[in-house]
């Protein structure tokens, strides 16, 4: 059995490294072979993966969950998202009960269970009281159709209000060496309320396995290609980062990947990395990370050099950076 976390008040038991699934159907270019995934997905609960992310909006990820887990459902933790919609090829936010509503029903069919154990709003949505998502939540709960609810990418005064009304079990957001800004406002805050921080993205997007550089390219639908971070300019500046990846790895015996992983969970016993793979060899590798262990000079080098390094270029274009923060 791995290692556990709690999400917060929830008291609901995830193994600590969960799995992501958004790349096996969408936003990593050509959806992956569903044979294969389904595959995948049944092998990471053999191996003892037992918390399972993905969302509405990822096209065709909710089937393949309910595929994947006939027959095991009652002994995994199913997070889903509700909030962004997508028409005629572009993206909504829409969080009005009304809507909620429609989602849950949408994502319990095409999960194929009566209940989901974690329900995210996506992003915040503005136009819509967060006091008047967290009701809904609330009669979703009493009505047994979730289990517990969080926030993704949302700000310190939206977590609070959410708070208030609903106890939150988990925020997601993005987290890594090479995206440290919740340490400054959201985690203390998390760790105040007893909240879980799922932390998406660990490996920065790929770019914390230490083998991309200024040469590497990405296929058509993949949305790293419309990212500033991902710009060959932006790949060679920041190379610093995952050349000391590489360096530092090698005196653990392990790789870049794995001390990514580890140097989160070493961060807060309440943090959950969910990592992101379509292959069965990375995910093997990337369990691994559970079993390293980095004394207190580890940590204080690597964060030493960390905080040496400056990270060129933002993580979203516009567009996607007015959603977050909230």
């Amino acid at each position: 059995m791995l290692a556990q976390r709690i999400l917060g008040s929830s008291g609901i038991s995830v193994s600590a490294l969960g799995l992501g699934c958004m790349g096996m159907s969408f936003a990593y270019g050509k959806a992956k072979d569903k044979d294969e995934m389904i595959k995948l997905l049944r092998e990471a609960y053999e191996l003892g993966v037992s918390f399972f992310d993905t969302a509405e909006a990822y096209t065709g990820n909710e089937e393949l969950l309910g595929e994947a887990f006939q027959g095991i459902r009652d002994k995994l933790v199913i997070a889903s998202k509700f909030g962004i919609y997508t028409q005629d090829n572009k993206q909504y936010q829409d969080s009005k009960p009304s809507t909620i509503r429609k989602a849950i029903e949408g994502s319990l069919r095409r999960l194929k269970t009566d209940c989901i154990d974690l329900y995210y709003q996506h992003r915040v949505d503005t136009n819509v009281p967060i006091e008047e998502v967290a009701g809904v939540m609330k009669e979703l709960i009493k009505e047994g159709k979730i289990r517990a609810w969080g926030l993704s990418e949302a700000g310190a005064k939206t977590i609070q209000k959410a708070h208030e009304i609903l106890p939150l079990a988990a925020l997601q957001s993005e987290y890594s060496m090479w995206f440290k800004e919740p340490e400054n406002e959201i985690l203390p805050l998390l760790e105040s309320l007893n909240v879980a921080f799922v932390a998406f993205s660990p490996l920065g997007k790929g770019f914390l396995t230490g083998s991309m550089n200024e040469k590497s390219s990405f296929e058509n639908g993949d949305f790293r290609s419309i990212l500033p971070r991902f710009t060959k300019e932006a790949l060679k500046e920041n190379q610093i980062l995952s050349e000391f990846l590489n360096d530092f790895a090698r005196t653990k015996n392990t790789n870049a990947a794995n001390l990514a992983l580890a140097w989160l969970l070493y961060q807060k016993d309440f943090i959950v990395p969910i990592f992101g793979t379509t292959s069965l060899t990375r995910l093997k590798q990337n369990l691994e990370a559970l079993k390293l262990e980095l004394s207190k000079a580890d940590l204080k080098a690597i964060n030493e050099k960390l905080s040496q390094i400056t990270i060129k270029q933002k993580r979203y274009p516009p567009e996607l950076e007015a959603r977050v923060g909230k």
